[in-house]
């Protein structure tokens, strides 16, 4: 219930909440850039492009770069809180086509595409948070 505690424990559940909130931001980030992104950066981008031609891709070199690009450097932006919103929405669209992909699949499979979704759809609505850098250079301005 809202009021019902003094100032100092209102300050204290919202420090709480922003350390919560960052940790999902980084953890997510940093799991989606370094674990995935960078993975299909530096590795055989040809057996991942042939992946996205089965889908039905048009150029599925340049989307299969585009998707790891989105994994790589989405994800490393939303760990720092920099260009926060803009990075969720390339990272989050590239894991709602990576739920399509995985559509038929057996639940196990789909389950991370969705939570990497789920996390980058709520940070796109959220943001980054006060302890990002979005909001210390909002704070700056």
């Amino acid at each position: 219930m809202r009021g019902c505690g003094n100032a100092s424990e209102d300050y204290g559940m919202v420090g709480r909440m922003a350390l919560g909130w960052t940790l999902i931001r980084v953890v997510f980030g940093i799991v989606l850039g370094l674990g995935h992104g960078w993975g299909k950066v530096t590795g055989d981008m040809s057996r991942f492009a042939a992946g996205v031609a089965e889908l039905g891709f048009p150029f599925p070199l340049f989307f299969a770069w585009c998707a790891s690009l989105a994994e790589l450097v989405g994800g490393v932006l939303v760990a720092v809180g920099l260009f926060t919103r803009p990075a969720a929405l390339f990272a989050g669209f590239t894991m709602l086509v990576a739920l399509f992909r995985h559509r038929a699949d057996p639940f196990g499979r789909m389950e991370l595409a969705l939570l990497y979704l789920t996390v980058m759809v709520a940070v796109a609505l959220i943001g980054g948070g006060p302890w990002s850098l979005d909001a210390r250079v909002r704070r700056k301005a």
